[in-house]
């Protein structure tokens, strides 16, 4: 792909952000999901008396919503958006936390960043609570599965 198929590049091939003013408002929607693997002792703390930390799960859950809301901080070209819904639900399963956030708003362009950056931050806050029990912790396979809405309407991920 050459640089004038990239929308966030100009004709010179410096980075800017695309002009989207003149583009439609739109109910658009994403899901993105990601997994935090850790050991069976922390599964095991997930399910029983919880981390000496805290409450895990509610805390990544609290950090995903606040990132979706401050993606265009963290990401130099994304357009801040009207964030108006967020949803993460963290499923606890035998090999790790499965995350997964749905995002929502009506804007001129896509959530699917802020749907990522809420997965990201969430497993990111999730190895915070759980690090003191199992340094080897890790976050993986952070992605986009749906988007809804926009000029290229609908789409899943097989």
């Amino acid at each position: 792909m050459n640089a004038q198929h990239l929308t966030h590049v100009d004709e010179a091939g410096a980075a800017r952000m695309v002009d989207v003013s003149a583009k439609e408002i739109t109910a658009r929607e994403a899901t993105a999901q990601g997994v935090v693997l850790c050991s069976s002792t922390v599964i095991d703390l997930l399910r029983g008396e919880g981390v000496p930390k805290g409450d895990a799960l509610a805390v990544a859950r609290i950090a995903g919503i606040q990132a979706a809301k401050r993606t265009p901080d963290l990401i130099p070209l994304a357009h801040p958006i009207a964030v108006h819904g967020v949803k993460v639900d963290l499923d606890v399963q035998d090999h790790g936390v499965e995350i997964t956030a749905t995002v929502r708003t009506a804007d001129r362009t896509g959530i699917e960043m802020e749907a990522l950056t809420c997965v990201a931050v969430a497993g990111l806050a999730l190895i915070d609570m759980i690090k003191a029990v199992d340094r080897l912790a890790e976050i993986g396979r952070v992605r986009v599965v749906a988007k809804s809405g926009g000029r290229s309407g609908d789409w899943r991920r097989d």
